[in-house]
């Protein structure tokens, strides 16, 4: 497994793929078993996969969070390696932001509901670096969860908008044997928040309706952010303490929204 944390010799040795296809998983690192899936995916549908390891400070709207954000490169890599991943890109924040962030990629309509609405220039953030690291890598396919549907949404129209020449993958949500989703953010639930956590999808799973799944969750011990039903799809974000939990399940009919 070939390590990149210049930008530049990763361009180069990727010329000399040409005939090869690639798949390509963006990651911030922490990795679990939701990432690992996303990684099986590409190693078997491609003859070469890249992963990325960039904790991008552009979509965290809260510097705590940011600071909290759990780094365990070395176990990363022994997991990508584990896993068949021919290259990983860990490029620094200069590197992929020469511009500090002057430029941008916004999207005027989706991007300000659901978790935009609690989180202002997220997905700013979000889809800027994947851009870049789309125009960087450029591979032939890349793996989003579904567990973030917002966001692979998102980045699905951003890819047909812009003309992108990729295929974006999407994979379903992996999740622990109590039902929560595996996210790198479950690391910093407490003991007791984490016997709470499989409430969320429960909620979502077991409600008439939005504000049905809201209230199931206020009795649980969660602060509500958001309960809404979007293209055939009941989303949800909650906190437990500083944690931010979001998860999302199909819903029976497809005609919400």
């Amino acid at each position: 497994m070939k390590q990149f944390a210049d930008l530049s010799a990763w361009r180069s040795y990727r010329r000399e793929l040409a005939g090869a296809s690639l798949g390509f998983v963006p990651t911030m690192g922490a990795l679990h078993a939701g990432h690992e899936a996303l990684v099986e995916a590409s190693v078997a549908q491609n003859d070469m996969t890249a992963v990325s390891i960039f904790i991008n400070p552009t979509q965290f709207d809260q510097a705590a969070d940011l600071a909290a954000y759990p780094k365990e490169l070395e176990r990363d890599l022994g997991m990508l390696e584990r896993c068949g991943v021919d290259a990983v890109l860990l490029p620094d924040y200069e590197q992929l932001y020469p511009d500090g962030f002057r430029y941008r990629v916004t999207e005027g309509e989706l991007a300000a509901r659901f978790c935009g609405e609690h989180r202002p220039g997220h997905f700013d953030g979000v889809l800027t670096v994947v851009m870049r690291l789309l125009n960087v890598v450029r591979p032939d396919r890349a793996y989003f969860g579904e567990k973030d549907y917002q966001q692979l949404q998102l980045v699905r129209g951003m890819v047909e908008s812009f003309f992108m020449d990729v295929e974006i993958v999407a994979c379903p949500t992996v999740r622990a044997a109590d039902g929560v989703a595996m996210s790198s953010r479950n690391q910093r639930l407490d003991p007791a928040q984490r016997k709470v956590a499989p409430a969320l999808r429960r909620a979502l799973q077991n409600s008439s309706s939005p504000s049905q799944a809201a209230r199931l969750l206020q009795r649980a011990g969660f602060d509500v952010d958001y309960v809404d039903d979007f293209n055939g799809r009941r989303l949800a974000a909650a906190r437990l303490g500083d944690v931010r939990l979001i998860d999302n399940v199909p819903l029976e009919t497809n005609d919400a929204g």
